[in-house]
């Protein structure tokens, strides 16, 4: 992927700060909100979960695209590009999210993804010339890195409580979701919503198949009543947020676009306080707040100049 990368990415587009923000702030309220409506859906098997949040992502995506008079089957030269953002942004990870909370709590998942820009932005850097950091840049991803180290350093603890199958299972998700940052840094040419759209058709259908493969249609049994979390899990935190988030990788690049992933931590700890009951102590306040200094300096900070 890297020698490609490099020949085939094209240049990022100028992007306004108030663009930037906002998209950000959305994303990651949005995103964040899919850990308490999974977390809510939990009588269903994560197989189950995936497959009813890419249907039902698809489903409203769908639906859009038919107001919008678009159309909806793939191009042959889309095909590929749908496959990978279903796999590596869609079923692969949305299983193991849904795994990894019966494990550990939403705020400690989201603490170990929030890990996702710093991969995003190191890899960013060997492999695009216009995605280069910084020296200020640099710094705010050492900030970061220093704010995951006080989130979730004391996992390494036997007597931390954490989950190790459900820690790697979130690491795993970073790792996924990275992978799949990147490749769209590498298409030409595509329309962003047509991306989200593919997406979730190659997310649903195969968790689908998967959960009845594995379980059978008892694998679905739950979901008449879990109808409500269920909506709100495939369009308000996996529909509206992966459309923003494709426009805003398109236009500002992978490192900037991943920063959502520093922010959800945060939204994610305020929801699961206010709704899951979940306890937040000071280590993970003090951590927030290293992160998002980490955040402020990456993303507004100069960008590295073009290379000719």
């Amino acid at each position: 992927m890297s020698s490609s990368a490099q020949a085939t990415a094209p240049p990022s587009p100028a992007v306004s700060q108030s663009f930037l923000v906002s998209h950000l702030l959305g994303c990651s309220i949005l995103w964040a909100s899919g850990f308490l409506f999974i977390k809510l859906s939990d009588d269903l098997s994560p197989f189950a979960i995936a497959a009813m949040r890419g249907l039902l992502g698809a489903t409203s995506l769908a639906i859009w695209f038919k107001l919008k008079g678009k159309r909806l089957l793939p191009e042959r030269k889309e095909l590929k590009n749908w496959i990978v953002l279903g796999t590596f942004n869609g079923w692969l990870p949305n299983v193991l999210v849904a795994y990894a909370l019966t494990q550990i709590t939403t705020a400690s998942a989201a603490m170990v993804q929030a890990a996702g820009p710093l991969i995003v932005a190191v890899m960013a850097h060997a492999l695009f010339p216009d995605e280069r950091l910084t020296r200020l840049r640099f710094l705010g991803v050492l900030i970061g890195f220093a704010g995951m180290g006080i989130l979730i350093g004391p996992a390494a603890i036997p007597q931390s409580g954490i989950s190790p199958l459900g820690s790697l299972a979130m690491v795993a998700v970073t790792l996924s979701y990275a992978t799949a940052n990147l490749f769209v840094r590498t298409i030409k040419q595509a329309d962003p919503s047509r991306l989200a759209l593919g997406q979730q058709v190659c997310s649903g259908l195969p968790a689908t198949l998967m959960a009845l493969a594995i379980t059978g249609p008892d694998a679905f049994a739950a979901v008449p009543s879990l109808v409500a979390p269920l909506l709100a899990l495939g369009i308000v935190a996996t529909a509206l947020p992966m459309l923003m988030f494709m426009h805003m990788i398109r236009r500002a690049g992978p490192t900037r676009a991943s920063m959502v992933g520093y922010l959800l931590p945060v939204w994610t700890a305020i929801l699961a306080v206010l709704f899951l009951g979940e306890r937040v102590g000071g280590r993970e306040l003090l951590g927030g707040a290293v992160v998002l200094a980490g955040v402020a300096l990456v993303t507004f900070s100069g960008r590295a100049k073009r290379p000719a």
